[in-house]
């Protein structure tokens, strides 16, 4: 018989090694491949709770329904005193947002003002009123707005909704008639720093209001705040039913 040579204790650890891994397998099958070092599909970390990429989830999402029967009057009058405060919608909003505001002797009407900078274009532009290059955007559009719910409001919702602060923003006026009634999948501001703060505007409108948005749109929405996850939703604004006139 030939005598048994010793077994090197390096090979006697790898036996054992490769005794104890068949063992496993037998025991959990072919799940057990995961534990060989193949790597697990990282984890993707979720939104901050608050923030507006979070909440495009909650958005419901349809097509865009037909034009009919849209006109601004559905809004109501433009700039109506829905907050009572004696004053207009469009010199509120303007009294907030431009710097150097100087007023009318009724102490409503915005004269004079800067919009530094212009959140569409990031320019300068000087307030006259008049002659001003200044619109007062609805982030979300009535046209788009009707489209996509609000046909079925009251009249009340309407005028909420076309005088409510959080849906308003001065800015330039020619960038505002390039936008038209687009949504954020058609439309973006020229300004890329502005545009997170856009779109997560937008996206509070749409959740305050009950208003839905296209795949395209959703979509849209998910890859500019997506570069910038931690971008707050806004709140606040006006009450959703205007007082009755």
């Amino acid at each position: 018989m030939t005598p048994l040579r010793a077994v090197p204790r390096r090979h006697r650890l790898l036996a054992c090694a490769t005794s104890a891994l068949v063992s496993a397998l037998a025991l959990t099958g072919c799940d057990a491949v995961s534990d060989l070092g193949v790597p697990e599909p990282a984890a993707t970390s979720p939104a901050p709770g608050g923030s507006a990429l979070r909440a495009v989830d909650g958005l419901s999402v349809k097509g865009r329904a037909p034009k009919t029967g849209y006109d601004r009057d559905e809004f109501g009058s433009a700039w109506v005193d829905t907050d009572r405060n004696g004053c207009g919608t469009r010199d509120d909003v303007l009294a907030h947002q431009l710097s150097g505001v100087e007023r009318d002797v009724d102490g409503c009407k915005v004269l004079s003002g800067v919009l530094d900078p212009d959140p569409y274009t990031g320019g300068r532009i000087a307030f006259e009123r008049g002659r001003s290059k200044v619109d007062i955007d609805h982030l979300v559009a009535l046209s788009d707005a009707w489209q996509k719910g609000a046909q079925q409001w009251s009249d009340g919702k309407r005028r909420a909704f076309a005088n409510d602060p959080l849906n308003l923003v001065a800015a330039d006026s020619s960038a505002n008639r390039r936008k038209g009634d687009g949504d954020t999948a058609t439309w973006l501001p020229p300004n890329k720093a502005y545009r997170c703060t856009y779109v997560a505007g937008q996206v509070s409108v749409k959740s305050k209001y009950g208003l839905w948005v296209t795949e395209a749109e959703r979509d849209a929405m998910r890859k500019v705040l997506s570069s910038c996850p931690a971008e707050k939703l806004p709140t606040g604004g006006s009450p959703t039913e205007a007082p009755t006139r």
